[in-house]
């Protein structure tokens, strides 16, 4: 199956969103036809109903593919309206955070390819990040498939095994807002040296994204960037030696952190 196939049979897309019309505009950038896209979505946005896709419409007996992407308080509503097209060849792409395969395997069989999705909210402005896992019914097409899809909003990596979406959650599912929190503490402590607020945050702001771009885009490891802008006994190693303490630094307070996130994504996967 590939997005040719897709066009033919077709495109549901349960649940309009943030995440949702970032991927929607992605496709359809890419040449997806809007004709062949089906949205559920209980109050579209005016973006939405000008993009020419069948918006609350009836929806095709088999469609290629069903992507879910409701929130998780709205499974319980949204599942029942797709059950029907399970156990045939649709392939269900759920971006739904916190939940597994086999709720959907309930509701939707254990014959039916599924595959579950954690992206990021960078994924809003195509710079996100997204992991993937099928169940047993999905095969190397349906993966390919499927990442080919979620590359509309950013990077895709797959997982061995399920269990593995709880550290994903830990490290890049909650990741942004570690970040976000980055920017304000800098901001604060520029604020702390006699900056005004306006012109620290900007600073903190800018040098934040402007360092995970470079990160990105270099050949170097993190570590090998990090230690080419570190002059010996100047202002950064100062600014470091406080940073990188194994005691009271940043690694033991990330490593706290991502755990402490995951923890809690195993809790809620537990119930």
């Amino acid at each position: 199956m590939n997005m040719e196939d897709v066009a033919r049979g077709g495109l549901v897309l349960l649940g309009c969103g943030k995440m949702g019309s970032a991927m929607l505009e992605g496709w359809l950038a890419g040449g997806l036809p809007a004709g062949s896209v089906w949205v559920i979505d209980p109050k579209p946005s005016d973006w939405l109903r000008e993009t020419g896709v069948n918006i609350n419409a009836a929806l095709p007996a088999h469609p290629a593919i069903v992507l879910i992407a409701v929130k998780p308080q709205m499974m319980g509503d949204a599942l029942p309206s797709i059950a029907r097209m399970g156990g045939g060849p649709t392939l269900f792409v759920s971006v739904a955070a916190g939940t597994p395969i086999e709720a959907f395997e309930a509701a939707l069989g254990d014959d039916s390819p599924i595959i579950r999705a954690m992206p990021n909210t960078p994924a809003a402005v195509g710079r996100g990040i997204t992991a993937i896992v099928g169940n047993a019914c999905a095969t190397p097409d349906h993966m390919n498939l499927s990442e080919t899809l979620l590359q509309a909003v950013g990077q895709v990596v797959r997982l061995d095994h399920e269990d593995q979406m709880d550290a994903v959650t830990g490290v890049s599912g909650s990741g942004p807002a570690y970040v976000f929190h980055m920017i304000e503490c800098l901001a604060a402590a520029g604020e702390a040296q006699g900056l005004a607020p306006d012109l620290a945050m900007q600073l903190a702001r800018a040098t934040v994204a402007g360092a995970g771009a470079l990160a990105e885009a270099a050949n170097d490891t993190p570590e090998q960037l990090r230690i080419n802008v570190t002059s010996p006994n100047g202002t950064t190693q100062a600014g470091l030696e406080v940073l990188m303490d194994d005691a009271s630094g940043l690694p033991p307070l990330m490593k706290k952190t991502v755990s402490a996130a995951a923890d809690r994504s195993r809790e809620l996967r537990r119930g």
